[in-house]
């Protein structure tokens, strides 16, 4: 739990929801809070766990086309037919409303990233909601926080967001319906504390308009539309999102199955809003009429850590458990058929024809194989504003509701493409992504075009708001994804593709994470904001020559004649000129001269805990040591890794990975013994090399590995690996047959030529606080 407060957003909302629900279960911290945790006895626990993880405190839920009354004869065997039935009494009463408002104010650690300012209050109004199994009214009032607080024609967007007084919503913003009692929430972060009572004033006279004025029918349309979109959206996690969805109100003994009633909820409100136009307002009436300095010390008793590392190092027996075979995986997977044509532009377009529900999917891939240097720092800041500016006609206001009316949403991102053969190679551009019902796609194809061909980029100011929300984001996501960051830095010497990778997605990206110092990096968007005026950073003339759209996919339920295809993207690219050859679809580096390098990189920031990457170069997709190395990886990871960081050293996480472009990464998460971890990488390689592993650990890591490559795949992702690095079936049946041979002698021979003294280039990476031994080593550069 250290980790977990090392986030200032995490502590707010851990108090908003403590103080707002102070009667019963959610007054404490669920994970346990980090003073108490020390004085939790083994007999607690074990009463605790009798009780709670009890199958009389239990749902159960399954998904997909299997027969109910084997799931329902295994649950009785293997589960409740030993037990007996207990009265847990684990029902959660409803909150006892106020009689006034109250008012609490928490400290906390400042933005690590943003030190000095004085920007550092979050302020936050809450309001108590109905009971979560009331559905109708969840559904309800679901709704109207969207209306009230998403995209910028919601009110709350205008009157806090574009007011200047903040950098972005305050944490928990909008409904809340995980407890028993919802709640909805909106505020600011990134205040001066002299402005609370402006933004508080703010909120009160901004429902007082909203009760006089209403929302626009188009508001309401556009949300609805986003919901029928939702319902036909299909993804590989769709059953899992299914019980995220009934989980709350269920556990609370609310009806499931009346809360996936969607399409019968919708009409309802229909209903509703055509009975009385004035619905929504009189709800918020009825319910929405009526700040964050050092982190405390963790004591960890040492004695009863020596007894748990001398339990963590006996052997476990795993006998009992029920196993898979290599043998029962399929030696082939289905091939997916794919379909070239060239629309206007002579674009490649890919086709794929999948039950996708009557959803089309459509992404395009603009590559930008001469980009300026002095610009690739801004392409992941042109790519969040691009979509948000406006375009033809249409202010940013205007685009955001056609965007919601027919759509579900477009995206755009920079891509760092990895060569499958040549780790020096890769593709560098721009990944445009958008989906819609079919019944819009000619519509959505127009948004396209107009986005690509006609972006305004007048609204200066609106530019500048868009600035100080992706400054924000960024900085409120490095305690979440430290480890990402240092992978990435520690990476950056070792491949042309790696290098880029840091510019695009590390840490010169956030605010105040950049270059030496911590000053911020030239692309950063705090520094884009005080440095570069918007026209600089969106100047068309800048841009032009470099960016245009290469290659388009197509995914949808019925096929699409060329004709008709060459009409649907040809509205995207029809305008723009294209003359690159397109032979192969990666490109050598921008700097031939680029040679791997070994670095040492230690970004001080002030989190009580540490972030650790370390980088090696290996062996590219197709090349025949890829697949030894990805089941070294997770041999590493289950067998060795997280014993010694996550079990003995006290991390969240560790372990070992290789990317798509040949990287083969060690990391740890939230780790309080950064030092202790380093050594435990190279303890790692060691353990490969001298193959101090059983053939059947060799199994169970090859059976981890095919859990992923055979991972379900979504209808709308269908043929993405051959679009974005042409990756061909024929080429995926290669890597498995290679992943099915790999042996005992295959992973001790790739651990001594990578991972041992001498071996390839190694990249490390450090985020986190000061830590003696890369202050004492001079071979570490601190930042």
């Amino acid at each position: 739990m250290k980790g977990a407060f090392a986030d200032s957003e995490r502590v707010f909302s851990q108090h908003l929801q403590n103080q707002l629900l102070p009667d019963h279960t959610y007054a404490a911290v669920s994970g346990g809070a980090p003073l108490c945790i020390p004085d939790l006895t083994w007999e607690q626990l074990r009463q605790f766990h009798a009780k709670h993880y009890h199958p009389s405190n239990a749902r159960f839920f399954t998904y997909g086309n299997f027969p109910l009354e084997e799931h329902l004869k295994q649950i009785h065997e293997e589960a409740l037919s030993k037990f007996q039935k207990i009265e847990p009494n684990t029902a959660v009463p409803p909150q006892q409303r106020w009689e006034k408002p109250r008012e609490c104010q928490i400290s906390c650690a400042p933005d690590a990233l943003a030190a000095g300012s004085p920007r550092q209050t979050t302020v936050s109004v809450s309001f108590l909601l109905p009971d979560i199994t009331d559905t109708s009214e969840a559904f309800t009032l679901n709704l109207l926080s969207s209306l009230l607080v998403s995209g910028p024609s919601a009110p709350f967007y205008k009157a806090l967001i574009e007011s200047g007084l903040g950098s972005d919503f305050s944490p928990d913003v909008g409904y809340n319906g995980h407890t028993r009692d919802a709640y909805f929430s909106v505020g600011l972060q990134g205040v001066a504390e002299t402005d609370v009572p402006r933004v508080r004033d703010i909120i009160d006279r901004t429902l007082d308009d909203v009760i006089a004025k209403g929302f626009e029918d188009d508001q309401i349309e556009a949300l609805l539309h986003k919901i029928e979109i939702q319902m036909k959206h299909q993804s590989v996690s769709f059953g899992l999102a299914l019980t995220s969805y009934i989980a709350s109100c269920w556990n609370h003994d609310g009806d499931p199955v009346e809360l996936l009633k969607l399409g019968g909820q919708v009409a309802q409100f229909r209903r509703r809003l055509e009975e009385n136009p004035e619905f929504l307002q009189e709800k918020v009436k009825q319910y929405f009429k009526m700040t964050c300095p050092g982190p405390p010390a963790f004591p960890c008793p040492f004695f009863l850590g020596l007894q748990l590392q001398t339990q963590q190092s006996e052997a476990q027996d795993a006998s009992c458990l029920p196993a898979l075979k290599v043998s029962d995986i399929e030696p082939s997977t289905p091939c997916t058929e794919l379909e070239v044509a060239l629309a206007a532009g002579d674009v490649a377009v890919q086709s794929c024809v999948q039950p996708t529900n009557g959803v089309a999917y459509v992404r395009a891939f603009c590559s930008l194989p001469a980009l300026p240097a002095e610009l690739r720092p801004y392409v992941p800041l042109l790519c969040r504003v691009l979509t948000k500016l406006g375009c033809g006609v249409l202010d940013y206001r205007e685009q955001a509701q056609q965007i919601e009316l027919k759509t579900g949403g477009i995206t755009v991102s920079p891509h760092v493409l990895p060569d499958s053969s040549h780790l020096d190679t890769y593709e560098q551009g721009v990944l445009f992504s958008s989906f819609c019902l079919d019944r819009n796609l000619q519509d959505m194809m127009h948004l396209w075009g107009e986005i690509f061909n006609s972006p305004r980029f007048e609204e200066e100011q609106y530019f500048r708001v868009l600035v100080k929300m992706a400054a924000q984001d960024l900085s409120n996501g490095v305690p979440d994804s430290g480890h990402l960051y240092a992978s990435i830095r520690a990476s950056r010497t070792l491949t042309p593709a790696g290098d880029l990778q840091e510019t695009f997605s590390g840490m010169e990206q956030v605010p105040g994470g950049g270059d030496a110092g911590c000053s911020g990096s030239v692309g950063s968007p705090r520094v884009a904001l005080r440095k570069a005026p918007c026209r600089s950073v969106t100047d068309r003339h800048s841009w032009g020559g470099t960016a245009h759209p290469h290659r388009t996919m197509l995914t949808r339920e019925a096929p699409v004649g060329t004709g008709r295809l060459r009409s649907a993207c040809g509205v995207t690219c029809g305008s723009v000129s294209c003359s690159r050859e397109r032979d192969a679809p990666h490109l050598p580096p921008q700097d031939p001269t680029f040679k791997p390098c070994p670095a040492k990189t230690h970004l001080l920031l002030p989190f009580p805990v540490s972030y650790v990457g370390d980088c090696v170069r290996t062996a590219p997709y197709t090349h025949p040591d890829h697949a030894s190395l990805k089941i070294l990886a997770r041999l590493m990871t289950a067998k060795f890794l997280h014993t010694e960081i996550r079990e003995k050293g006290g991390a969240y996480g560790g372990g070992a990975k290789l990317s798509h472009s040949g990287v083969f990464t060690f990391y740890s998460y939230r780790d309080p013994c950064p030092a202790e971890t380093l050594q435990t990488f190279a303890k790692a390689s060691g353990w490969a090399q001298s193959g101090q592993f059983s053939q059947q650990d060799i199994d169970e890591a090859k059976l981890a590995v095919f859990s992923t490559v055979d991972a379900p795949v979504a209808p709308s992702d269908k043929g993405l690996d051959h679009f974005l690095y042409g990756l061909t079936d024929e080429m995926g049946q290669a890597q498995r047959e290679q992943l099915f041979a790999v042996h005992r002698g295959a992973l001790i021979d790739v651990a001594h030529r990578y991972l041992g003294v001498g071996g390839s280039a190694h990249g490390l990476a450090l985020l986190g606080p000061e830590n003696a031994r890369t202050a004492s080593d001079p071979s570490w550069v601190i930042q």
